[in-house]
C-alpha cells in the first residue's frame, strides 16, 4: 500500500496529533506536581493535572498553527479517547451505586432541561435570533453540548453558520463553568461531595467538560464521589436526547423524523455507546465484588488490583482527552459568535446553572437521604 493510499487514521500527521496530545498530558502531570509540591510545598499537589492539561493545551493550540491532519489526531483524543475513559469510569461504581446516583440525578435533570429549553428558546426569539439558532443554543446548554447541537441541527434544518455559532457558545461558557463551578460547588456543598457532583453534572454543558470538572474536584478536594455522581448525572442528561431531540423538532417548527424503522434507527443512534459501556463496567464491578472469589479465578486482592488498574486507566484516558480539549479550544471563535448569540449563550448558562443550584440546595440533601434509606 502506498503512502497516498493509507487511511487517514494511519497518516503521519494524525499520529503527530496523538503524540502532541500525549505530550501535553505528560507535561501537565509534571507541571501540576511542580506547582503543588516543589513550589507550594504540599505533600500531594492540590493543582489538578486536568486543569494544567487544558491550560497548556489552550496555550499551544492558540499560539501554534497546527496542520489539518494533526488536528484530526487531536480530535480523536478529544472524542474516542474521552469516551473510552468515561466507559472505564464505570468500574468505580457497582450497578446499585450507579442506579442510586441516576435516581438522584433524574428529577434535577428533568427540571433543569425543561427550564432551559423553554426560557432560552423564548428569549432567543425575543432577541431577534432565528428559531433554529435559539433552539440549538437551548439544547446545547440544557442537554449535552455539541453532541446535542449536531444531532438536532438536521431535525430543525439549521444551517452551518447556526451550528457553528451554537457550538462556539457552548464551548466558551462550558469551559468557563468547568474551571469555576468546582470552586463554587465546594464552597456551597463542602460537606456533601455528592451534591457538588450533582451540580457539576446538571449545569455544565459538554460531557468532556463535566468529566474535567469532576476530575478537578476529585484532585483538589480529595472527593472521588463528586466525580462519580457528576459522571452518572451527565450520562442521564445524554440519554434524554432520545426523547427530547424529536420533541425539539416539533417545538421549533421543523420536520421531525418520519415514523417507521428509519426513525427508530436514528433514535437508537442517539444512545452513546460509552453509556452502554459504562453500565457494563458497573456490572463487571458488581459481579466481581459479589463473591469471595471473583469470577471463580481471582483472589480478592488480585481483583482489587485489577479494579485500581482500570480506575487509573480511566483517569489517564481522561487526562489525555482533556489535554486534547484544550488544544482544540480556539479563542478566536469568541469573536465570530456576535453579541446576541453570545448574550443568549451566557443567559442560557446562567439559567441552567442557577436552576440546578437552587434545586439542589433546597431538595438535594433530602432526596439523597431518601434514596439511601
Amino acid at each position: 500500500m502506498t503512502r497516498a493510499a493509507l487511511p487517514p487514521l494511519r497518516s503521519a500527521p494524525w499520529w503527530g496529533g496523538v503524540a502532541l496530545t500525549l505530550g501535553v498530558a505528560y507535561g501537565a502531570g509534571h507541571a501540576a506536581d511542580f506547582l503543588g509540591v516543589t513550589l507550594l510545598g504540599f505533600e500531594k499537589s492540590p493543582v489538578s493535572a486536568i486543569m494544567m492539561g487544558i491550560v497548556i493545551g489552550m496555550v499551544v493550540g492558540n499560539t501554534v498553527p497546527l496542520p489539518k491532519g494533526v488536528v484530526a489526531g487531536i480530535r480523536f483524543c478529544a472524542t474516542t479517547v474521552l469516551r473510552v475513559g468515561i466507559m472505564l469510569l464505570g468500574i468505580r461504581l457497582s450497578l446499585v451505586s450507579a442506579g442510586a446516583n441516576a435516581l438522584l440525578a433524574l428529577p434535577f435533570v428533568v427540571v433543569a432541561i425543561t427550564v432551559g429549553l423553554s426560557t432560552v428558546g423564548f428569549l432567543g426569539r425575543g432577541m431577534g435570533l432565528s428559531r433554529r439558532l435559539s433552539g440549538l443554543i437551548a439544547v446545547g446548554t440544557s442537554i449535552c453540548g455539541a453532541t446535542a447541537i449536531v444531532a438536532t441541527a438536521p431535525v430543525i434544518e439549521a444551517d452551518e453558520a447556526e451550528v457553528s455559532y451554537a457550538v462556539a457558545c457552548i464551548t466558551v461558557f462550558g469551559l468557563a463553568a468547568m474551571f469555576f463551578y468546582p470552586i463554587l460547588g465546594h464552597f456551597l456543598f463542602a460537606d456533601d461531595p455528592a451534591l457538588a457532583g450533582l451540580f457539576l453534572g446538571t449545569s455544565i454543558h459538554e460531557t468532556a467538560q463535566v468529566a474535567g470538572a469532576g476530575m478537578m474536584y476529585q484532585a483538589q478536594y480529595a472527593a472521588p464521589q463528586a466525580l462519580d455522581v457528576a459522571t452518572v448525572t451527565k450520562l442521564v442528561r445524554n440519554l434524554t436526547m432520545v426523547v427530547l431531540i424529536p420533541l425539539v423538532g416539533v417545538l421549533y417548527g421543523s420536520r421531525a423524523p418520519a415514523g417507521g424503522a428509519p426513525a427508530r434507527k436514528r433514535l437508537l443512534s442517539l444512545v452513546p455507546w460509552f453509556i452502554v459501556g459504562f453500565a457494563l463496567m458497573s456490572a463487571l464491578r458488581s459481579l466481581g465484588d459479589a463473591g469471595p472469589r471473583p469470577f471463580g479465578i481471582f483472589e480478592k486482592e488480585q481483583w482489587g488490583v485489577a479494579v485500581v488498574f482500570l480506575q487509573t486507566g480511566a483517569e489517564r484516558f481522561l487526562l489525555v482527552a482533556m489535554s486534547a480539549v484544550g488544544l482544540t479550544s480556539m479563542l478566536a471563535g469568541i469573536r465570530r459568535i456576535g453579541a446576541k448569540p453570545f448574550a443568549l449563550g451566557l443567559f442560557a448558562a446562567l439559567v441552567v446553572g442557577g436552576v440546578s443550584l437552587l434545586l439542589i440546595s433546597v431538595f438535594g440533601s433530602a432526596l439523597a437521604r431518601g434514596i439511601a434509606g
